[in-house]
């Protein structure tokens, strides 16, 4: 009996094992911790991947019939397969969408096709009132939009907007739920095309 009290006063006391069952207990966190750091990191890298390339296509296409060292039929296409090329170097998984849209100058981007006779005054067109519109896109109809697809011609301002997704490079959404176990971001670049010819000007037209 005095043995057996004895042997459990001993390991009560004995402390061998105690850091291996402490570096258990942390190991979970430490490694989230880690792997988020990592992804992070990894994020970056291919949001500034997918600028610079977004970029440097875009300076490339800026010029009359640009070579660009890409597939398509169009320079759109070589354009969109361009960067979608040079993401996938670094993210073989990702998917990405360009999207490019030609407007007279910087400001009409993402604005609406502008009011030349504004009837009744209110900053709005209005088709029951005969309002005129500068036709920017050449599409015979006004448009909240000003842009029209495609590279546009000389001297026209060419916006670029990028979409991406791409799986994370850790499955962080099995231990934080809440996180999407994709990244996913938007990326733009605007530049003008250089002067190789006349800018055309958009026909005034009214309802």
């Amino acid at each position: 009996m005095r043995q057996a009290i004895s042997r459990l006063r001993g390991i009560r006391r004995d402390e061998s094992g105690a850091t291996i069952v402490e570096f258990a207990i942390i190991l979970v966190p430490m490694v989230i911790l880690l792997m988020g750091g990592i992804e992070l990191g990894y994020n970056s890298y291919v949001r500034s991947v997918l600028q610079g390339s977004l970029n440097d296509a875009a300076r490339r296409a800026a010029v009359e019939a640009p070579a660009i060292n890409a597939s398509g039929s169009t320079v759109e296409e070589k354009v969109e397969n361009l960067i979608r090329g040079t993401v996938r170097k670094v993210s073989p998984n990702a998917t990405v969408n360009v999207t490019q849209q030609s407007y007279f100058d910087f400001s009409n981007i993402g604005n609406p096709e502008k009011l030349m006779t504004d009837h009744n005054s209110n900053g709005q067109f209005d088709a029951a009132d005969g309002d005129c519109w500068e036709d920017a896109n050449g599409n015979g109809q006004f448009d909240t939009d000003a842009g029209k697809t495609g590279q546009g011609g000389a001297e026209d301002v060419v916006h670029y907007v990028a979409d991406v997704s791409a799986p994370r490079l850790f499955p962080l959404h099995a231990f934080i739920p809440t996180i999407n176990p994709t990244i996913e971001f938007e990326l733009q670049a605007a530049v003008r095309n250089q002067p190789f010819g006349q800018q055309a000007n958009a026909a005034v037209i009214c309802a």
